[in-house]
């Protein structure tokens, strides 16, 4: 009997914190809608892209990145090498839009085992501005980008983000994507920002050049394999905040493979947990997997019916987090519960993943991330 109602404690426990979750992410979260213009003295600003190799979207990320309604911006393009197929459709969209400033950089800054922030090194160096804004190439930025960023910084912000919406899934495991990124990883970071605990997200980051320069500069986002951990700690290190956009943008996603999301999901937890730890260690109780064992440990003691507990315990996981998803416009489908469930069944295995060591993969790169952020070293593919 001690075993019941520990495990029906356990499970009322998880179900509370994930409702909880649900709450305190949907305060923070505002449905998308246009921003205000801008003043025609707003600050002029730099957007640094760093980019790698075609994606479905990229021809329409690209054309939104020139279409932004600021009085006063710059595009900087930072491509490693220099036969990148993805410098012929930046410069082509370049010549479309000729009264945008835009530059495309070639080079590879050797600062740090992580491609991307390497990527970064040579536009931040060269950005004019002192509002810099780092972006994946795979945002699809709205007309607004720049106003939704700027609005959320406030007097005791030291950076601004905004995490990854998932859109336009093309199959099953795309929206198993969407369940990954929406209503799990983007809730909880929320939740953070609601309890004080800003995180950095390096999907787009807003900052203050003159900040970052006086503290560092961009190298000193080498001092973790994840440029936004490193950001994070900088920044609180500072006695500053992370803030949160009050509107996540998009990341179209297009096809998914289960691969590529296992692969995604994977690297992303192994930084984690070689920046985090303390913080990695209880994802293991996210989603439906845990409430549920314990639920059905607590049935099976009672002699409650398994089937229907089973029932009650994903309609109390499910159900509001589904809700979440339709009350903030993002992606829903009649298969997004399935693509929940789906979700959930890997994240054990992703958490333990998280923990072991190993090759990863990040487009094309194997890095292997070791259990100490500082001796992380990246290996490229096929050297």
């Amino acid at each position: 009997m001690d075993l019941t109602i520990a495990a029906a404690s356990f499970s009322a426990a998880l179900l509370l914190t994930n409702f909880v979750s649900i709450g305190l992410a949907w305060s923070q979260l505002e449905r998308r809608r246009t921003a205000p213009a801008p003043r025609s003295d707003a600050p002029p600003v730099s957007i640094v892209i760093p980019a790698r190799g075609i994606e479905p979207f990229t021809p329409e990320t690209l054309e939104r990145a020139f279409r932004l309604d600021w009085p006063d911006y710059e595009l900087i393009f930072c491509v490693a090498h220099t036969d990148d197929p993805v410098a012929l459709a930046i410069r082509t969209t370049m010549a479309r839009f000729p009264d945008i400033p835009a530059r495309l950089l070639f080079g590879d800054d050797r600062i740090s085992g992580n491609p991307k922030l390497n990527n970064c090194v040579k536009g931040w160096e060269a950005a004019r501005h002192d509002w810099v804004i780092l972006a994946d190439s795979n945002v699809l930025m709205p007309r607004d980008y720049i106003q939704n960023m700027m609005l959320a910084w406030r007097p005791d912000s030291g950076l601004v983000c905004s995490t990854p919406v998932g859109s336009r899934p093309d199959g099953f495991w795309a929206e198993v994507e969407c369940a990954f990124l929406n209503t799990l990883q983007a809730r909880w970071q929320y939740t953070g920002a609601a309890a004080g605990l800003g995180f950095a997200q390096g999907k787009s980051m807003l900052w203050s050049k003159p900040l970052l320069d006086a503290n560092g500069g961009i190298h000193a986002l080498a001092a973790e394999i994840a440029e936004d951990a490193a950001a994070t700690k900088l920044v609180n290190g500072l006695g500053l905040k992370v803030h949160l956009v009050a509107s996540p943008f998009e990341q179209p996603l297009g096809h998914r493979k289960v691969e590529a999301v296992w692969s995604r999901q994977a690297r992303w937890a192994r930084l984690r947990r070689v920046t985090f730890p303390l913080f990695f260690a209880p994802e293991l109780f996210v989603g439906a997997a845990m409430p549920l064992l314990f639920a059905l440990i607590a049935a099976a003691g009672s002699g409650a019916d398994m089937f229907s507990t089973t029932l009650l315990v994903l309609a109390a996981v499910y159900l509001p987090e589904y809700a979440l998803a339709l009350a903030k416009g993002w992606y829903a489908s009649p298969r997004l519960i399935a693509a929940m469930v789906v979700r959930d069944v890997m994240v054990p295995a992703i958490w333990l993943r998280g923990w072991l060591g190993g090759a990863i993969d990040w487009r094309g790169n194997t890095m292997n991330i070791t259990t100490k952020s500082e001796e992380a070293e990246e290996v490229l593919s096929g050297a």
